[in-house]
């Protein structure tokens, strides 16, 4: 990762689309919420993952995520392109940008012990990067006719697959969590790699549809850059949002919406919500002008991945700093201070929140003097 500073920074805040970074920095603070319970024995059902079907609004984090990636693709390739860069320099970029995000995701999944012969291969960082490579590639050689085929070619080849294809012992149509195709083909060649021993959320196969969520981002992007005035693409975004909700919804019935398996149905559902949740951030902020209540999102939006790995790598080093408890058994650093500055005066569902938002917090100040340094961790 390298930083920018000085003016050159300064500039580069300056050309961003703020609605953008504050729906980016929602993202990533919630990611971080939701990631870092006091205790992952006590948690309020929203901030949990749904079982298996269905979703939450923890469900909705990662593909917002994937759907902001899309989008950023559009307005910085597109800007590049129209200030004369060079499709070249564009493909070192995706490739260099796309080896370093999976080795992050690597290296987070692998600290501190580095257990390659356990380590788990797919992740969320992994999977980002696959979908930024993809769909980044599908943008330079199409149009946004093509990206919209392609987008919606994947959903329908995954359904195919998923519902049609035999998985050996189970048949076709399984969707359990041992007996879908996805989670076959993860056991077939990640086995020992993954982050159960019958699948990971994360997958191979489920890669596909993420790839068309992330293209539903770069079609938004290319909406985005239309001559239509600010409020058109606010409805616009909206209803499309709408669509997407509905149709997703709708295909539920026959393909249930769910998370591991990254079902065409939850991309379709979860893409319409991020288009709405966009449109209620671009209508706000860029239109109406309210901004004063989004400074500590811009400030997460503008480092997001800076914080993600940084947050992850200290969570892991809260649990390697062994500290005695007072009954002589050992704990760790994260259950001291869980324990004692919250667990001792709340409810331990509510201990565990409170340590969350305090966490969330201390990482808002670390990212507010980069902020306020004006420096940019990028890849």
């Amino acid at each position: 990762m390298k930083e920018e500073a000085g003016p050159a920074a300064a500039g580069h805040l300056g050309n961003r689309m703020l609605s953008l970074d504050v729906f980016r920095g929602i993202t990533i603070a919630g990611m971080i919420l939701v990631n870092n319970p006091g205790t992952w024995s006590a948690v309020y059902p929203p901030l949990k993952h749904a079982e298996w079907h269905g979703w939450t609004p923890t469900d909705l984090i990662f593909p917002f995520f994937l759907f902001i990636v899309g989008v950023a693709i559009t307005l910085a390739f597109a800007r590049r392109m129209e200030a004369g860069g060079s499709k070249r320099d564009l493909y070192w970029k995706i490739i260099r940008r796309t080896l370093i995000i999976f080795a992050l995701g690597l290296f987070i999944n692998g600290f501190p012990y580095f257990d390659f012969a356990k380590i788990r291969v797919p992740g969320v960082l992994q999977r980002i990067a696959v979908c930024y490579f993809f769909a980044s590639l599908i943008f330079l050689w199409t149009g946004w006719r093509g990206q919209a085929i392609i987008a919606a070619a994947l959903l329908v080849l995954y359904w195919a697959l998923m519902m049609l294809v035999p998985v050996p012992g189970y048949g076709a149509g399984d969707l359990g969590q041992q007996g879908n195709l996805a989670a076959y083909i993860d056991r077939a060649l990640l086995a020992g790699h993954t982050y159960t021993p019958v699948y990971d959320p994360e997958g191979i196969l489920s890669t596909i549809p993420a790839i068309a969520t992330t293209l539903l981002g770069v079609l938004t992007g290319h909406w985005l850059r239309t001559d239509r005035a600010s409020f058109e693409k606010a409805v616009g975004l909206f209803a499309f949002g709408m669509i997407g909700v509905v149709w997703g919804w709708i295909w539920n019935w026959w393909f249930p919406i769910n998370k591991p398996l990254w079902t065409s149905s939850y991309v379709l559902f979860t893409g319409g919500l991020a288009l709405q949740f966009l449109a209620f951030c671009y209508w706000l902020i860029d239109i109406k002008g309210y901004r004063a209540w989004s400074r500590p999102f811009v400030i997460f939006g503008v480092n997001a991945l800076a914080v993600f790995v940084f947050s992850a790598i200290l969570g892991r080093l809260m649990l390697l700093w062994k500290i005695p408890r007072a009954d002589g058994s050992m704990g760790n650093l994260k259950t001291f201070i869980y324990e004692n500055l919250f667990a001792s005066w709340a409810q331990p569902i509510n201990a565990s929140l409170i340590f969350a938002i305090f966490y969330l917090l201390f990482w808002l100040g670390v990212m507010a003097i980069l902020y306020r340094k004006r420096i940019i961790i990028k890849v």
